[in-house]
């Protein structure tokens, strides 16, 4: 039988470490499917890679990945990817809010030749509404930007060996693996989930965090806030020539033109919105110049093999 390897990125998760790799083995095993759960430890600090290096002695589907410092989730999971031997990988969160048992849905949905198997979240599960909105907004702006609906799209998704090796080979540093996977393209279907309560530990996602989450994402699958831009100064220019077409006919017909007022408001307007477009291009300046080096993703400094042959 095919191998599937389960990529699992985690970043202080101690607490979910072994309970993740017996819940996913246990459903794998019932199920009659030959695999491996590779964990990478996205530079952890607690006590992560010491249980991965534990399961790994006492289940030897188990192999690990070490970063010397933290890359980010992106991060990990191309290098989870990278370092997997199956026929086909999974992606799913550490935490098991993504349910093992839909892996089985998944796998079987590739066996009837199916390449990229998207799970589709039918339930967010319990979140703030402050949450709901941004997260609806992010993903209602990458849609329209990418031409492809990522309105209930999350990175728990499986892959022929064949669409990972694309994604392998596509060379930006700044990786959006939810836009990416989709834009392959790839024989695709998707499969309906349920996010689960986690029952360890607590989110790592602040609001801060998933902020620039979602800006370096946009930024680097989408250039559609420079096209923000542009509009923006399209609109001031035409309100430009209305207030220059209202001076002058004021003028010709004899009338000061009075307003200290509206013309300070206009320079503090203008001025905002001068700032604002040099922030957005000076962004995309420093995602080119961060491409430009071309530093590597992410290092390892520690792997652990699985004893599952291929």
């Amino acid at each position: 039988m095919s191998l599937l390897s389960v990529v699992v990125p985690a970043y202080n998760e101690e607490k979910m470490i072994s309970k993740a790799a017996y819940t996913i083995g246990e459903i794998l095993d019932n199920a009659q499917i030959t695999y491996e759960i590779v964990f990478v430890d996205d530079g952890s600090k607690d006590r992560t890679w010491e249980q991965i290096e534990k399961t790994a002695k006492e289940d030897p589907h188990i192999s690990g990945v070490h970063f010397s410092r933290n890359f980010g989730k992106e991060s990990a999971m191309m290098a989870g990817l990278a370092n997997a031997k199956g026929e086909c990988c999974a992606v799913m969160d550490c935490d098991l809010q993504h349910p093992p048992e839909t892996l089985v849905e998944m796998y079987r949905l590739w066996e009837q030749g199916y390449e990229v198997i998207e799970g589709i979240k039918r339930s967010r599960g319990k979140e703030s509404t402050l949450h709901s909105i941004c997260a609806g907004t992010f993903y209602k702006m990458i849609s329209k930007a990418s031409k492809i609906d990522m309105t209930h799209a999350s990175d728990f998704k499986l892959l022929d060996r064949g669409a990972v090796d694309a994604l392998l080979e596509m060379p930006e540093r700044n990786s959006f693996f939810r836009a990416m996977s989709a834009w392959i393209g790839f024989r695709s279907t998707s499969v309906e989930f349920d996010v689960q309560e986690r029952t360890e530990g607590e989110s790592k996602w602040s609001t801060r965090s998933l902020i620039q989450y979602a800006l370096t994402n946009i930024v680097s699958f989408s250039s559609m806030p420079m096209q923000i831009v542009t509009f923006a100064g399209i609109l001031v220019f035409f309100m430009a020539v209305i207030l220059g077409v209202q001076t002058l006919v004021k003028y010709f017909l004899g009338h000061a033109v009075e307003g200290f007022t509206t013309v300070i408001l206009l320079i503090l307007f203008i001025g905002s919105m001068i700032m604002i477009s040099l922030g957005v291009i000076g962004y995309y300046i420093s995602k080119i110049y961060e491409e430009v080096k071309g530093r590597p993703r992410y290092l390892i400094s520690k792997k652990i093999e699985s004893k599952v042959e291929e």
